[in-house]
């Protein structure tokens, strides 16, 4: 094995290692900026109890793949206003 490939090697498992270690941090950002609009859809406790579920790294995950089986929302949204 060269040297080339070694180095390409352990830059690629650096690199792997630290967006690993990033991805919480990534899907907390995004649950977080998506929080205004559950909160139009939810209701202010819906919305929050909703984003709070969907930032946890693995229940989030597993929240949002069960709904898509389901086909819809654990945490209902409110009424229509007319």
């Amino acid at each position: 094995m060269s040297t080339k490939e070694t180095l390409k090697r352990y830059g690629t498992r650096r690199v792997t290692k630290r967006l690993a270690r990033s991805i919480p941090w990534i899907g907390a950002i995004v649950a977080a900026a998506a929080l205004g609009g559950a909160i139009k859809r939810k209701g202010i406790v819906g919305g929050v109890v909703h984003t709070a579920l969907d930032s946890i790294p693995f229940v989030g995950a597993g929240k949002n793949l069960i709904e898509g089986v389901r086909g819809r929302d654990f945490i209902k949204d409110r009424p229509a206003r007319a």
